[in-house]
């Protein structure tokens, strides 16, 4: 439907039934946390859906910086250096940027980088290079969900290897299975399952402690890694070689990004505490762990954190990172679900079909389609890269783009939004600019090994995406060439004598002033008009919830027994057309649902070359994407038994 264009309602609100509760409400989680029992079962629950992510790092990231193709020698300096670099990247890049910079900039209790798009422009900028950054961003997440299931049950599938190399020809195999089981229990929701996410998770990060603290009391020189000057002379001593490795080390900062995504289910105050408290101090502690365990045995750089666990440990260290690895691959499917949503709403991407999976929790959705093209990424880049090794340079250029497009996002924010002045916004974000601009070098080198799967991927979605608003826009451009003014369409209903049946229609419109080809199809076919006539508009606002309920409905009445509304949905809202009418409580306006049929425009797109605004194959592109887009029907919630379909053939 239409997208709102600040300044062009004029419509006065009309007051709404609030006895009911009903799908467009807000979600319970944006509420603030009641009393410090809520904030610690906010803070257990983020565990599992916030840090799975960053927390399963452990198992690959020190690894990839002392072996393979690219890793320097395990030696006391490089160590040192390393683990450095680890420290501090995890101070400033987490802790300052995204904890305590980034979090402030949501937009109105949710976050994410397409919200942090949102706030950086305005109606004059939207679409144009600013908003394409955070388009960009939200595809470099796609890819994202990709590669983060496939190297976090990988890591934890192969070690299976350090108890012995019999399972070597099976750690495949086994991670597909568990991804086809990840993928399968997905349409259930995680409402049912997310009880159990926060304990694991908290066994997972207190396992972290102890194995770590039990190689530091063996190696205590390790702790000297704190003092960054260690970091520095690590890229004195190495050069170029050292300046590879950091594209390793910068896998240990991945899952920044859900740290500000997930604001909208808990809340600022529980993810910091959580990170301050629990999170930092276990990674950092594993870390330095498994630091200690080479400092003693350089020979244990082919996999530190197995190797930290004693042999009889080992199985249910497996099992535990197996769990842990899908509880950090649940987050970032989640979040492509509610991506999706959010272009959706937008309206940068064809309706899906979208199932609700939870009856108190708006944010618990599922996608079938994208869950499933998922799937078949994740499987291919299981069986068509082999091990997390060499999975390991296709995730990080995916987050270091994705992260220093957030810095540029933030510093617009900061300036329009919260009126920084340039002598205070432009050195923090010069500094962290400098920092993404040093891990994102650093993952570019690796393009030829894998990173080139991130950018294809983004790319081609960043494309579709462009292509769906476009097209839309020509749509739009046409049915408006082919519609009469409603004001016309009236006083020709004043003039002629019209047959009127009982009960009410709804067309269903996103041209504001026009009127509704599906209107005049039934007019002319059917020869009648309902006794009462309802022009709705759907819009989507730029903010994820409508908290006030009076912004919901506008209404306005129009002569011959015509009714002009406006329904406004927040893009992170479901749009249930029915439950908000009936609602509605105007003098001269009711709406009974048994009494009510829906009318809908279902357009057929054509691709030709007469018209200058798509070029063809791009114009067929689009005529695609329409062919399987999603129905009205599902997408605005109207029953089925009650709605009536009539088509037009447009050309774009």
């Amino acid at each position: 439907m239409a997208k709102h264009q600040p300044g062009s309602t004029t419509l006065a609100p009309v007051s709404i039934d609030d006895s009911a509760e009903g799908a467009d409400s807000p979600p319970p989680a944006n509420q603030k946390p009641a009393g410090k029992r809520r904030l610690l079962i906010l803070s257990l629950a983020s565990l599992g859906i916030v840090f799975g992510d960053i927390g399963t790092s452990p198992l690959y990231a020190m690894r990839e910086c002392f072996h393979g193709p690219h890793a320097v020698a395990a030696n006391s300096a490089n160590i040192l250096g390393v683990l450095s670099l680890i420290l501090w990247s995890l101070i400033l890049v987490i802790s300052i940027k995204y904890l305590l910079l980034i979090l402030r900039a949501d937009n109105r209790g949710e976050g994410g980088i397409l919200a942090l798009a949102t706030l950086g422009s305005d109606a004059a900028t939207r679409g144009k290079l600013l908003f394409r950054f955070g388009l960009f961003g939200a595809a470099l997440l796609y890819a994202d969900g990709m590669i983060t299931p496939a190297i976090t049950v990988m890591g934890a599938v192969e070690g299976l290897h350090v108890a012995t190399p019999l399972f070597d020809p099976y750690v495949v195999p086994i991670a597909v299975l568990i991804l086809v089981g990840l993928f399968s229990f997905q349409s259930g929701g995680t409402t049912k399952i997310g009880g159990v996410f926060g304990p694991v998770t908290l066994l997972w990060f207190l396992v972290l402690i102890v194995l770590g603290i039990r190689q530091i009391i063996r190696a205590p020189e390790v702790l000297a890694a704190v003092n960054p000057w260690y970091g520095v002379q690590f890229f004195l001593q190495n050069g170029l070689a050292g300046f590879v490795v950091l594209g390793a080390v910068f896998l240990v900062v991945t899952g920044g990004e859900a740290l500000y995504a997930d604001i909208g289910h808990f809340g600022t105050l529980p993810i910091r505490l959580t990170w301050f408290t629990i999170v930092l101090p276990a990674l950092m502690l594993n870390y330095f762990g498994q630091g200690a365990l080479l400092l003693r045995n350089p020979e244990t750089a082919e996999n530190p954190f197995y190797l930290m666990a004693p042999a009889w440990a080992l199985y249910p260290m497996v099992l535990l990172s197996a769990c842990a690895a899908v509880i950090a691959s649940q987050a970032i499917i989640s979040g492509a679900y509610s991506l999706t949503m959010q272009s959706i709403q937008l309206g940068y991407s064809p309706r899906l079909r979208v199932l609700y999976t939870s009856a108190h929790m708006m944010g618990q959705i599922y996608v079938p389609m994208i869950n499933w093209a998922l799937m078949l990424a994740c499987i291919g880049l299981v069986i068509g890269f082999g091990s997390s090794s060499q999975l390991a340079a296709a995730y990080g250029i995916a987050i270091a783009t994705t992260m220093l497009i957030t810095t540029i996002l933030f510093y617009v924010v900061a300036r329009r939004r919260w009126k920084w002045p340039v002598i205070a916004a432009l050195p923090v974000a010069a500094f962290f600019v400098g920092i993404d601009l040093l891990f994102f070098g650093a993952n570019m080198l690796k393009i030829l090994h894998g990173g080139w799967f991130p950018l294809l991927v983004s790319g081609g979605i960043l494309f579709l995406m462009l292509t769906w608003r476009k097209g839309r826009r020509t749509l739009g451009q046409r049915m408006a060439e082919m519609t009469l003014p409603l004001t016309d369409f009236l006083e020709d209903c004043g003039t002629k004598r019209i047959q009127r049946v009982p009960g009410t229609a709804v067309f269903m419109s996103g041209n504001k002033q026009g009127t509704p080809l599906a209107l005049l199809h039934n007019l002319k076919h059917n020869k009648v008009l309902h006794e009462q006539v309802v022009i709705l508009t759907v819009i989507t606002e730029e903010a994820p919830y409508i908290a006030d309920r009076s912004r919901r409905t506008e209404i306005e009445a129009l002569p011959e027994g015509f009714w002009r509304v406006r329904l406004h949905f927040g893009f992170m809202e479901r749009p249930d057309v029915p439950a908000a009418l009936a609602r509605i409580r105007k003098a001269g306006l009711r709406i009974t649902p048994m009494r009510t049929t829906y009318f809908i425009g279902r357009e057929t797109v054509l691709s030709t070359r007469r018209q200058p605004d798509l070029s063809h194959w791009r114009g067929a592109l689009f005529a695609w994407m329409s062919r399987n887009s999603g129905d009205a029907t599902s997408y605005f919630g109207l029953p089925p038994n009650a709605v009536v379909e009539l088509g037009a053939r447009v050309e774009v």
